[in-house]
């Protein structure tokens, strides 16, 4: 599903190593928690796996994309078979509930009627029937949340990165996100979580990978936290 042989990455205007020949493979299937401090290189494992960045060395696998080699008009392609969720959001504000997870079958050619079937399904999942012909202004945090979910969900990509998805959001509603991606996960998408909410990690049991100054130093099955907040 996703492959990384001896991957570094550098970052030429600053010198900084983001990633220092990280190897590791996730299933299909699979729950992984991301963990580290701040600039451990995990947002930079999120921007290599949809290509917004490229290695300096080693090779990465992406579903059925060898990423190394991999031509410039495929790359649409690879990214419709990843959703993301980002912690701001990234909702259009003047569209509509409906509108934004509409578009995002939009801009890979999906028919009227696909759309017309698939969205409402997808709002139905994460709980925003009622809420379709909102905008995100009129959404509390939460609400706009689980939008980034259903957008991310709308094309049935076979892999999720949710990158600190209950970043600024309140405990009981953070709980909502968690449950929601965990059932998610158990119909059988692939789920990438980076997070620094070390309550999720030590409860919900999961694969945990740790980066530490773009090494990874541990990979741990229902693995908890690690280090120090």
């Amino acid at each position: 599903m996703i492959e990384f042989n001896n991957v570094s990455k550098t970052y030429e205007d600053t010198g900084v190593r983001a990633l220092s020949d990280v190897s590791f493979s996730i299933d299909k299937g699979e729950f992984v928690f991301l963990v580290g401090p701040s600039g451990a290189g995990k947002s930079t494992l999120s921007k290599l796996i949809i290509k917004e960045e490229t290695p300096d060395t080693g090779d990465i696998r992406v579903n059925t994309f060898v990423l190394n080699s991999l031509p410039k008009k495929e790359i649409p392609y690879l990214r419709r078979s990843v959703g993301m969720m980002f912690q701001d959001f990234r909702l259009l504000p003047n569209k509509t509930v409906y509108e934004n997870v509409a578009f995002a079958m939009q801009v890979i050619g999906a028919s009227r009627g696909e759309i017309r079937r698939n969205v409402p399904n997808v709002l139905a999942l994460v709980g925003l029937s009622h809420k379709a012909r909102m905008k995100p202004g009129q959404l509390s945090g939460g609400e706009q949340q689980r939008v980034s979910l259903a957008r991310a969900l709308v094309n049935k990509p076979p892999v999720i990165i949710a990158d600190e998805p209950t970043a600024n959001l309140d405990p009981e509603t953070s709980d909502q996100i968690m449950q929601l991606l965990d059932e998610v996960n158990k119909r059988g998408t692939t789920m990438i979580v980076i997070t620094h909410v070390k309550n999720y990690v030590d409860t919900m049991h999961k694969r945990v990978l740790e980066f530490r100054d773009g090494v990874l130093i541990r990979d741990e099955k229902e693995g908890a936290y690690g280090y120090d907040i």
